[in-house]
């Protein structure tokens, strides 16, 4: 055998692992995200608990018939991703936290793949893995590189739309990499973000002013200064839709407007924080008008997506104050 299927045949005590999952009206995808995390996943040292955040569809129900394994906190109230998930890891006491969202689906022993890694790799701290969609063809929203001036430049320029496979131009996404190597990285997304419960302890985990978007490259940020180098396996691979719970693009765009102002206030040096406001106040701006003249001659859904960007730069002065 090789080490790691060495480390997937053998479970011991300290491969104890809470998986977090947050929902909020996903109800048939919550349900096949359980179904095949526990298809998939053989180590017998885990905890499964879900914290569903007030949703209307019928899911706490819906689970707990479906899962009786499962512990299920009802909220009463939508309490955001980042608190949800403060609560349940604070209460958890496993060696290992998993957060995983609800619009995925685990593949070929996924998690059992993750930790087996995360273990081989002691000084990365935060570990994910490789994201697909439906159709098997490549999500790259597993992972980024952090906001920088030039990618920020990239973006208001439009050269992140024009050449987006690129590294070059489009050095968050690492564009021109097909997540199909081990790769160390700025930032794990929290659709699946495996570290240990010691670590999320030190950082305090997510800091509860950044309501939706931004928390997990905060968090990842956070523990670069403590000397970790998050990771990504391709070995881990989940299918993940992406945004199963954001009503509109109009909504999605308000929020990550504001999660991308709040990271540049608190990450980047001083110096730098008035060149990237200007860049976000360029990116809405060029977004709204390239987008409105692609309405007028294309019309459909062309029209829905400029009345989103229309929609943000209207709002610039509620976001550009950051969470």
């Amino acid at each position: 055998m090789n080490t790691l299927e060495t480390q997937l045949s053998q479970f011991d005590t300290t491969d104890s692992l809470t998986v977090i999952m947050v929902s909020y009206n996903t109800r048939a995808l919550t349900l096949a995200a359980l179904r095949t995390l526990f298809a998939e996943t053989r180590n017998p040292f885990l905890r499964v608990v879900v914290f569903d955040n007030a949703s209307s569809d019928g899911s706490a129900d819906a689970i707990a018939a479906a899962f009786p394994e499962v512990e299920l906190i009802r909220s009463t109230e939508n309490v955001g991703f980042a608190r949800a998930n403060n609560i349940v890891a604070a209460q958890a006491e496993t060696e290992w936290l998993l957060l995983l969202n609800p619009d995925t689906e685990v593949h070929d022993g996924a998690i059992d793949r993750l930790l087996a890694f995360a273990k081989a790799h002691p000084d990365a701290g935060i570990y994910g893995g490789r994201t697909v969609f439906p159709d098997g063809s490549l999500n790259f929203a597993s992972c980024w590189r952090r906001m920088t001036p030039w990618s920020i430049f990239c973006a208001a320029s439009g050269l992140t739309t024009l050449f987006p496979r690129t590294s070059l131009f489009h050095p968050e996404a690492m564009g021109s990499w097909r997540r199909d190597t081990v790769r160390e990285v700025d930032i794990v997304v929290g659709c699946l973000m495996l570290m240990r419960r010691e670590l999320w302890a030190r950082l305090g985990g997510f800091d509860l002013r950044y309501y939706i978007y931004g928390e997990e490259a905060d968090l990842c940020l956070r523990a670069a200064r403590l000397g970790c180098r998050p990771m990504i396996t391709p070995d881990a691979e989940i299918m993940h839709l992406v945004g199963a719970s954001s009503k509109t693009l109009g909504d999605k765009l308000l929020f990550l407007a504001k999660a991308r102002v709040t990271l540049i206030r608190d990450h980047w040096p001083r110096a730098w924080v008035p060149f990237g406001l200007a860049m976000m106040w360029t990116w809405s701006a060029t977004r709204a008008a390239g987008y409105g003249l692609a309405a007028r001659l294309l019309g459909g859904r062309m029209k829905q997506r400029a009345e989103s960007w229309v929609r943000l730069w209207r709002a610039r002065c509620e976001w550009m104050k950051g969470y």
